[in-house]
């Protein structure tokens, strides 16, 4: 008897090489997934924000950024007031 070494043996690496690779494969494909998801490297249509981006419909970037930290509390009104006189879009 041959136990299992016959004909097929021969291939039995290649499966085991394609079964490590497919192992890999899934497991980078739940790391890029879980880990923060797929970023935009360049392909495909921009994000709405991001390098590159045109400033939004409602007003410049910087003051969106201005609003977030108004938002956040970074801000005190008369500091917001203040910053949109230097941008030019305040009162």
């Amino acid at each position: 008897m041959m136990w299992g070494y016959g004909q097929g043996m021969g291939w039995m690496w290649l499966w085991a090489l394609l079964l490590l690779i497919g192992i890999a494969l899934l497991v980078l494909l739940a790391v890029r997934v879980f880990g923060g998801g797929v970023r935009n490297n360049g392909y495909g249509p921009p994000g709405p924000q991001g390098p590159g981006a045109p400033p939004p419909v409602g007003g410049s970037r910087a003051r969106q950024i201005l609003d977030e930290r108004f938002a956040r509390g970074e801000l005190t009104a008369d500091q917001y007031r203040e910053n949109l006189k230097v941008l030019g879009e305040g009162p």
